[in-house]
């Protein structure tokens, strides 16, 4: 389908019904606040002009209040100004539930990418059986991560789901009556929510998008592609982080992860009785309805009470529904058989788990916690460890890990909390095991991995403290940072080299899971050595694997934003070529990303199935996306110059100063969207390294600087046209998916960019020169992809795409505005000494933390 009707589409589908409904919602009464929705287009109008004539945020809303509201007192302006945020809020809202509802519409749900597609194509080129051998190995796996990225708590959540079904069916009297609860219903958090209750606000997307989804997807597959009624591979699974995430989280104890599985397991049982409660409805035959009630009242008990005496195994149920099935095909004409079918399938993808269950911890927090160990058994006397075990050598010490056979004991006799509940976890992911079956809890992924002893430590603690000789959990060593991804195949050579390691691998099924961050790799790297570096540390892990008769599993750590592995995901797994090994897809999923990418059916199943045809694609393309000597070299050498252009950036004296007193950097912590604390350490002074990457990403989309997702690229690419070296670029281009696919994530980061926002800055005695920097690269970057794609404009191959952010970035506009507006003021505040406490300091440091929300969620994959 050509790219123009799908503007066209979204031009009447989503802009045409927003403008419609916008214009209903503006005229609604939610507040005591006169004209509110009558002012916010005249403000909005205010700030478009103000900018285009080169005004500053200050001199804009003072202009609008001069104008049009000269008669307000201070306070009763700063009134409105919250009003303006509520209302904005609530457009945004609007305008998320009208292109979800249009989703179906503006995207070909038949089209490229999807399986009807894919089979259509098979089927045509005489490659079906091709096809089913794939799909018979090949898996991909969204995991649902706890990072504090969504910003509208559960009750917004729902009314964007109802909006979006009155919206589809044109229902003017729900949309109204949707409207007034919308505006009614409070955007943020008092307090932060527990990393449970982060847990269940996610488990709506399993219960009400994913157990559906899946199951779609997973019975088209099992009826359209195979049709012989066997099981086949489970093509599609979810990982589930809250509870299991301790990386940085104080707050989650081993009882949290023990009550978020238990919860995991009730939801799908609660889900397969809802089904079998309709089925009872339908199989109402001689031999059938006795055999589903049973089975209703079974799991309907089970949910409520894990330890009842009624509980059957996932074999045992499946069994009972399969011997349903042939009853119903021999004896009743297969009536309902598709309905059974999807329950069975349903199962077969969820069992008991609904979602494996992650554990992730530091490696700094396991060395000092395994160290305590250590301590202990030698004192003890322990017949594993030496006494002079610490001041051995990393190989001597992973030779004494290997075999270690201690029982850690009693885990309650260590006095120090963080080894207790470490250890405490460690003994909990067994027990899940066995109530949720193996994959509810089997792998544990250690942070900042730097060296084959961290794997080592983690292996010997599972092992000592709960496994014994039967280790059922995969370790998966997480690199992040440019050092580390250099190291890491160095690291696992180590670790395949290994007697007993590698004997683990084995008894694994041969699969050695490795992680890779792309959020601290940006942080750390910049846009292009951190995507470079990944895609060099995968080439090297799996000729490094391959050699040992391992076969890599690979975990991306993605974000929404393009700055941390976000965008057009699928075309990167497209796009690996055969020298990276591609039989799983993994990646997170988190906040903004899930609600935008997974938050309907529609949506949820479109992206899906992108991500399994992405791999399709990758092995038929696999030859062609190889990257040439030469290409590889201009590569390489782009990444390094942009390296060393971002190293240099970050060096600069005003960098941390600038982020701490002229960006929204300090606010995240205030906005109470996450359980987890917004830094690392505990130090007062802002210290890069403990800056977690979400807030440091998201402070510059506040600023409409996304320097993340662009910073280094122009100066790199500048060289080459300097040098008279243009066409090995343009080679490159032309002949590098991959590459071709970071250009057009960072033209994304570029378009959502707006430097008219803080202009103002440039004059600034101090930050002046620092924002000239920024803009300068900013400009060098647009001019040169917009040379090397020959592009007029950018994203212009994304026509319906750019349309969305427009929208979506002219709602806020005001927003953005008033937030710095309130920034400016708080600045001025410091600058004359005002004590923190100061109330009318305290409301415009309100107005900033306020104003954050609709920011974040209009961007969708900012943060």
């Amino acid at each position: 389908m050509s790219v123009e009707p799908k503007l066209t589409r979204f031009n009447q589908s989503v802009l045409s019904k927003y403008q419609i409904y916008n214009s209903i919602f503006m005229t609604l009464p939610f507040d005591a606040v006169t004209k509110t929705g009558v002012l916010l287009p005249l403000f909005h109008e205010t700030c478009k002009k103000g900018f285009n004539n080169g005004d500053d945020p200050t001199t804009i809303v003072n202009m609008f209040f001069e104008k049009y509201q000269a008669r307000r007192n201070k306070q009763s302006q700063i009134n409105l100004l919250f009003r303006f945020i509520q209302y904005i809020e609530r457009q945004v809202v609007l305008f998320d539930a009208i292109e979800d509802a249009a989703f179906p519409v503006v995207n070909n749900m038949e089209g490229v990418g999807t399986l009807r597609n894919l089979k259509g194509s098979a089927n045509s080129e005489g490659k079906l059986e091709e096809l089913k051998a794939f799909l018979e190995e090949f898996k991909v796996r969204i995991v649902l991560t706890a990072h504090p990225t969504q910003f509208y708590p559960g009750s917004v959540l729902g009314i964007i789901t109802n909006l979006t079904e009155a919206i589809k069916n044109n229902d003017l009297n729900e949309i109204n009556n949707l409207f007034g609860q919308l505006g009614k219903t409070p955007f943020f958090k008092h307090k932060k929510p527990t990393p449970y209750q982060e847990a269940k606000s996610l488990m709506w997307y399993l219960e009400n998008v994913f157990y559906k989804t899946f199951g779609d997807i997973y019975n088209y597959i099992q009826t359209n592609i195979y049709d012989d009624g066997k099981k086949h591979n489970d093509i599609i699974n979810i990982g589930f982080w809250p509870g299991g995430d301790r990386d940085g989280n104080p707050f989650v104890k081993p009882e949290t992860t023990l009550k978020v599985a238990k919860k995991l397991k009730k939801s799908i049982l609660k889900k397969y009785y809802l089904d079998l409660k309709d089925l009872r409805k339908k199989l109402t035959f001689r031999g059938v309805e006795e055999r589903i009630i049973r089975l209703e009242t079974i799991m309907y008990e089970y949910s409520i009470n894990l330890k009842t005496k009624k509980a059957i195994t996932p074999k045992e149920l499946r069994k009972e529904l399969l011997d349903i099935r042939d009853i119903i095909v021999e004896q009743h004409q297969s009536l309902y058989v598709s309905e059974i079918n999807n329950l069975i399938n349903r199962v077969h993808l969820f069992d008991y788990r609904f979602a494996s269950l992650d554990i992730r911890q530091d490696s700094r927090i396991h060395h000092s916690v395994f160290t305590t160990v250590i301590d202990h058994l030698i004192s003890t006397g322990s017949s594993s460890f030496p006494k002079n075990y610490h001041d051995l050598s990393e190989p001597e010490q992973i030779e004494i890990l290997s075999k270690a056979t201690d029982d850690v004991g009693d885990l309650d006799a260590f006095e120090d909390e963080m080894v207790r509940n470490t250890l405490k976890t460690i003994a909990i992911i067994k027990d899940i095991q066995e109530s949720n079956g193996e994959r509810g809890a089997n792998r544990y992924i250690i942070s900042n991995n730097q060296t084959a002893l961290n794997v080592m430590q983690l292996f010997a603690m599972l092992k000592m403290v709960a496994f014994k000789d039967n280790l059922t959990v995969d370790v998966a060593p997480l690199f992040e940072t440019i050092p580390d991804l250099e190291n890491a195949p160095g690291v696992m050579e180590q670790l395949y080299q290994n007697p007993e390691y590698i004997a683990h691998l084995r008894a694994r099924g041969s699969k050695q899971h490795i992680m890779l961050g792309f959020s601290d790799g940006t942080k750390d790297g910049g846009y292009l050595m951190a995507n470079w570096g990944i895609y060099k540390a995968k080439e090297l892990l799996t000729e490094m694997s391959r050699k040992y008769g391992i076969t890599v599993i690979f975990f991306d750590g993605r974000g929404g934003p393009p700055a941390r592995g976000g965008g057009k995901t699928h075309n990167f797994y497209s796009s690996l070529g055969p020298t990276i090994e591609d039989k799983e897809v993994q990646i997170t999923i988190q906040g903004q990303t899930v609600s935008s990418n997974f938050g309907t059916n529609d949506s949820a199943q479109y992206n899906l199935e992108q991500l399994i045809s992405s791999g399709i694609k990758n092995r038929i393309d696999g030859e062609k996306n190889r990257l040439s000597h030469k290409d590889r070299l201009v590569m390489n050498d782009l990444a390094e110059t942009s390296y060393q252009t971002y190293k240099d950036f970050k060096s600069h004296a005003m960098f941390i100063p600038y982020l701490e007193r002229m960006s929204t950097l300090k606010y995240y912590a205030k906005t109470n969207i996450g359980s987890r604390p917004s830094k690392r350490g505990k130090s007062d002074k802002l210290v890069f390294s403990d800056l977690r990457a979400i807030p440091f990403v998201g402070s510059w989309s506040q600023l409409k600087q996304n320097v993340p997702g662009f910073y280094g690229v122009g100066t790199a690419l500048k060289v080459y046209e300097d040098n008279g070296e243009w066409e090995k670029v343009q080679h490159l281009y032309n002949n590098s998916k991959f590459f071709k696919t970071l250009l057009e994530n960072s033209m994304m980061s570029l378009t959502k960019s707006f430097f008219d926002l803080t202009k103002y800055m440039s004059k600034d005695e101090e930050f002046g020169e620092f924002w000239t920097i920024i803009f300068e690269e900013y400009l060098i970057t647009k001019r040169l992809l917009l040379k090397l794609t020959g592009y007029s404009e950018l994203m212009e191959n994304e026509p319906a795409g750019k349309a969305s952010i427009q929208v979506r970035e002219s709602i806020v506009l005001p927003l953005l505005t008033i937030q710095q507006y309130a920034l400016k003021k708080v600045q001025e505040f410091e600058k004359a000494g005002v004590p923190n406490d100061d109330p009318e300091k305290l409301i415009f440091e309100k107005i900033v933390t306020r104003s954050l929300f609709g920011n974040i969620n209009a961007s969708r994959n900012s943060a």
